[in-house]
């Protein structure tokens, strides 16, 4: 399947909702530089084509309750597709385990945890281990501060001279 085309306007668009997610029709079409109804069709062609996947609040989790966040390198033992398979069937169940990434150079995945403190983290490391899922080696890091963290996409510069 072929990327679908994007012009300037539904690159705007892309940066419009992914900054304001509630944004009105009204107000996403003047911010645009369209009319409202030629805006919303754009912006259901964009949702059908699978580029605008939903629509979520950021929380601030740690005004809500104290929060470890913690990257875990992970290496499979084995490297068959069914080792792999059988990782990310059971990480997807997770809820904990809020991203995971299947990455080369060393190591088989990242994951990014939010557990409540660390001794819960290593409660699920515990129950990791214990799932015999394929895990041989794995290595913590805590974030202790959090520098950014933007859930929004650089659309603008990414694709800007692409689809000119």
């Amino acid at each position: 399947m072929s990327p679908i085309k994007l012009d300037a306007i539904d690159l705007r668009i892309l940066a419009e909702i992914q900054r304001e997610g509630r944004i009105t029709k009204l107000s996403l079409a003047e911010r645009v530089g369209l009319s409202p109804t030629p805006c919303w069709t754009r912006l259901r062609r964009l949702e059908r084509a699978g580029i605008v996947t939903g629509y979520h609040a950021r929380l601030a989790l740690r005004l809500l309750a104290p929060i470890a966040v913690v990257f875990m390198e992970v290496t499979l033992g084995a490297h068959r597709q069914a080792d792999f398979d059988r990782f990310e069937r059971a990480v997807k169940d997770i809820p904990e385990v809020v991203a995971c990434w299947s990455v080369g150079g060393g190591i088989d995945y990242l994951l990014k945890i939010v557990t409540r403190d660390i001794d819960a983290y290593q409660r699920l490391v515990d129950d990791l281990l214990a799932r015999d899922i394929g895990i041989d080696r794995y290595f913590t890091y805590v974030v202790t501060k959090t520098v950014k963290e933007d859930a929004t996409m650089p659309v603008e510069t990414l694709l800007g001279a692409a689809q000119a």
